[in-house]
């Protein structure tokens, strides 16, 4: 397959880097369909909240400037939608699911309050295990309230105290002001957690897409800095690499919610330089020294640009002798991981990794 090298120069500043990507030529695109398959491919659950997402009409990344892309309509909303048309009330399914929320803030890497959440399920036991959620959105795009539905349900169905934390985005901060962020969230939330009635010696991260890649950085950053370790991590469709190559990017190269062209778009606004693509913290599987993390779940999905980047940190963390739980799940896409209200899979995800975080929180507590 022929391909060639397009350079790329930031839509946002005329002081960004060109960046050099590697792409299909004409013939290849051509011979894609209009979304990857992707509706052809999709179960049937997943497949309506696409139709219902594509019907709020969002703009594709790069169409517009990401202070309007933060306005548009995500994933989210169409779960929402697709509910109301099913005569069922977003607003009180979360009332009803026995999670109480509490706003909050902590001190970011640059010492200004950024915005968290505090979850708690009903009837949690004192000293409870605590998790630090991190949310997706390319490090451009989406906040707490985009990203509510995984840390409801990981707080219900692990008993655990959820703090999900916002950070500073890109393209205002670039790389690596979100990663210092996530980092400085963990050592508050260990610091914090008897507060919430949590036990700080029980922690794990969980991290969406760049959450995870931004998980994984927290756990670097405390095998680095010698910080109590989490006892898990857990990287749903992790950003892992830098390269918009691999098998996934060409077989989804269009694929719905999540494509090349808004993976690349991400890239963009995030670095300041070529070389930041190459740094340990966003290139995780040719870059990044990942010997003795902690026990690892991988979670992905098989209509996602980002399933190969998941595939090769779990190898990547099986090489360097770190032990790896990882499933892919058929038929469904990017973001399907907190939509349980609707999509079968997203619940049976959801259950797997509550599992294997329960049993990292089970052997922390028979140790304690």
């Amino acid at each position: 397959m022929n391909r060639f090298c397009l350079l790329l120069i930031s839509s946002t500043f005329l002081a960004s880097p060109l960046l050099t990507w590697t792409v299909t030529d004409v013939h290849a695109q051509d011979a894609q369909s209009a979304d990857s398959g992707t509706m052809a491919r999709a179960d049937a659950d997943m497949r309506d909240v696409l139709m219902k997402f594509d019907q709020l009409g969002p703009k594709p990344l790069g169409s517009v400037p990401p202070a309007e892309a933060r306005k548009q309509p995500t994933p989210a909303d169409a779960v929402a939608a697709v509910l109301k048309d099913q005569g069922k009330d977003a607003g009180q399914m979360k009332l009803a699911s026995g999670v109480t929320t509490q706003d909050i803030t902590y001190p970011g890497a640059s010492g200004e309050q950024i915005p968290a959440r505090v979850y708690k399920p009903e009837g949690v036991a004192a000293n409870a295990p605590v998790i630090l959620y991190i949310h997706g959105g390319g490090w451009v795009i989406a906040d707490l309230d985009t990203y509510d539905a995984t840390p409801r349900a990981l707080a219900k169905k692990a008993k655990a105290i959820v703090v999900s934390v916002h950070y500073r985005q890109a393209p205002e901060n670039k790389f690596p002001a979100s990663h210092d962020d996530t980092v400085a969230a963990y050592k508050w939330v260990i610091d914090k957690a008897s507060e919430w009635g949590g036990d700080g010696r029980r922690v794990a991260v969980v991290g969406e897409s760049a959450g995870g890649n931004m998980a994984m950085g927290v756990a670097m950053a405390a095998r680095d800095q010698k910080l109590q370790m989490p006892l898990h991590i857990l990287a749903v469709y992790p950003v892992a690499g830098t390269n918009l190559d691999t098998p996934s990017y060409m077989e989804n190269e269009n694929a719905k919610p999540l494509n090349k062209a808004g993976m690349r778009w991400f890239f963009e606004h995030e670095v300041s330089a070529e070389a930041d693509l190459k740094d340990p913290r966003l290139d995780l599987v040719k870059a990044a020294k990942l010997d003795a993390l902690p026990p690892t779940t991988i979670i992905t999905a098989e209509i996602d640009p980002l399933r190969s980047d998941g595939e090769m940190l779990a190898n990547r963390l099986k090489e360097a002798g770190v032990q790896v739980m990882m499933k892919n799940y058929e038929g469904v896409t990017h973001e399907f991981f907190g939509m349980d209200a609707l999509v079968k899979d997203a619940a049976t995800a959801q259950d797997f990794a509550v599992g294997e975080l329960t049993k990292a929180f089970s052997t922390q507590a028979s140790q304690n």
